[in-house]
């Protein structure tokens, strides 16, 4: 079996191969309006449909969902956003315009995205806490991977792969998204057949890296090989795989 150390507070065991790995970190999963948000998978999906934010936008509702009913002080949030690091006044608005944009609400009629005038931010609409079901979403999805077994190791975050094609770049629909602006919209792609893995470059600007190597053509992929694109450095995971590695 694969194992990988991912950091203290993280899960240590890959269980059944790379097919699944429990996410034991706290983390915000909650329902609201046709809108499901599930801090693990950094996703924001409405009604089955991901929804692409940015990484401060992201961050900003996963606090103010898990601070709710508070009213945080746009001073606590923007330390918390960005700490130990000097932002204009305009950052935090900007922030929650995006959040209200991909919410579909009016700053005037807010839904879920409250103004506290003269302080901050809330949380104002109903939310139930989904914990179960974003679990249970996550299991389904690898099973929906016909079996795969196969995974994608990035950070302390383990994507399924599914039987057939899975795309990887910018694009939120991509099987795993990666928000840079050296990233393609659809970057590469890794092809699961059987027991056969392979990665193949899409024709990116900044290319694909298997081991160090410039990906040309299409290359099969072995359990443990490191797979860079962009800032993004992905390890794959092979099911059944009799190696043991260690991540830090």
């Amino acid at each position: 079996m694969l194992v990988y150390k991912l950091g203290e507070e993280a899960a240590e065991v890959l269980r059944d191969g790379c097919a699944f790995v429990e996410d034991r970190r706290s983390g915000v999963s909650a329902r609201f309006g046709h809108f499901v948000f599930d801090e693990a998978s950094r996703e924001l999906r409405a009604d089955g449909r991901l929804v692409p934010l940015s990484p401060k936008a992201f961050d900003l509702l996963g606090l103010l969902l898990r601070e709710r009913p508070r009213a945080l002080a746009k001073a606590e949030l923007r330390d918390r956003l960005w700490p130990d690091t000097f932002v204009g006044e305009t950052s935090l608005p900007r922030v929650v315009g995006e959040i209200r944009r991909a919410l579909g609400e009016r700053p005037d009629r807010p839904s879920f995205v409250r103004t506290v005038q003269r302080f901050g931010y809330a949380f104002a609409g109903a939310a139930q806490d989904d914990a179960a079901g974003a679990v249970s979403q996550r299991v389904a999805g690898v099973a929906a991977g016909a079996e795969s077994g196969c995974a994608l190791l990035w950070g302390e975050r383990l994507v399924p792969l599914a039987a057939g094609e899975n795309f990887i770049g910018r694009d939120p629909e991509c099987v795993l998204t990666i928000p840079s602006g050296l990233v393609s919209r659809q970057h590469a792609r890794i092809v699961v057949t059987g027991d056969r893995a392979s990665l193949q470059d899409l024709g990116s600007k900044n290319g694909t890296r298997l081991g160090g190597r410039r990906v040309e053509g299409e290359l099969p992929l072995a359990d443990g090989d490191e797979v860079r694109i962009g800032p993004a450095l992905l390890v794959f995971c092979a099911p059944g795989a009799g190696s043991t590695r260690t991540r830090r």
